[in-house]
């Protein structure tokens, strides 16, 4: 990855050996469910896994994971909430309710910078980050001061979810940041009756954008009904046995986005460590 002229420099986060930031080119695609699921899939494979949620306006991590307390002040570091084994921050942990975040660029920098290096990590293996759709404050302010093992952009197959994706990868790119991949999230429904593939958002542009743009599709995630509802109960599917197949969907997808951390890192240079 290195240091580019004009750019502020990445310093490491203490602890912390990989970071994953996870984005989208545009809202409703299920970025988070994908970033929830990655994170517990990892600390499955036994890796020491956390999850940041990034998206400030919007935090869901807190739902999708039923927790609700506020956590606790150790000095001047936050220590991070633990779920299904891995360790958890949130705006949501903060800022809890319906009250809308009203940040705007130096306060959501300030935001992402506490998140980032004032929160007891500890040693983790992989941080995955969950980052707003989109491209802008929040995603600049992390990609240019963290230095990110690489990212990963989730869309659906639909020609406007990948419009946008392509602009996410060109965003990451513009600011030299490896794309681990794309993950093509509601590939297509499995028919409960028959178990007949059924393309409800077209097919196959997922595979075509990731050949157009030479990167891996990481994973194709059916439309499964479970996958939702164990978001929105605080249940992720990740966390059950690894022979549910919904379990066994994002297991994959974490051993090929572990594969292509290792791959991508042997080119970058170690980022710049620093001790609070």
């Amino acid at each position: 990855m290195g240091t580019h002229v004009g750019e502020p420099v990445r310093l490491a986060i203490p602890g912390v050996k990989n970071l994953i930031a996870v984005g989208s080119g545009k809202g409703g695609v299920g970025k988070t469910t994908v970033a929830v699921n990655l994170a517990i899939a990892l600390g499955k494979l036994g890796h020491a896994a956390g999850l940041l949620d990034a998206d400030i306006y919007g935090p869901n991590v807190p739902l999708m994971v039923g927790a609700e307390e506020v956590p606790e002040l150790e000095g001047q570091r936050i220590i991070p909430l633990q779920r299904y084994g891995i360790k958890l921050m949130s705006m949501g942990f903060l800022a809890p309710g319906d009250q809308p975040v009203i940040w705007r660029g130096p306060l959501l920098h300030s935001a992402v910078q506490q998140f980032l290096r004032h929160v007891a990590w500890g040693a983790l293996d992989y941080l995955v980050v969950d980052l707003p759709p989109g491209t802008g404050d929040v995603q600049l302010s992390l990609i240019q001061t963290a230095p990110i093992s690489g990212a990963i952009v989730v869309t659906t197959p639909s020609d406007v979810a990948l419009g946008d994706a392509r602009k996410a990868v060109h965003m990451f790119r513009q600011v030299h940041v490896e794309v681990l991949g794309i993950v093509e999230n509601m590939s297509y429904l499995l028919c409960p009756h028959c178990q007949e593939r059924v393309d409800v958002f077209s097919s196959g542009g997922g595979h075509r954008t990731a050949e157009d743009l030479r990167v891996p599709l990481l994973a194709e995630l059916p439309l499964e009904p479970e996958v939702r509802a164990g978001g929105d109960s605080g249940l992720p599917v990740a966390a059950r046995d690894g022979n549910d197949p919904r379990a066994a969907w994002f297991l994959d997808l974490a051993r090929r986005t572990a594969a292509r951390v290792a791959e991508v890192g042997v080119a970058q240079p170690p980022p710049i460590e620093i001790t609070d």
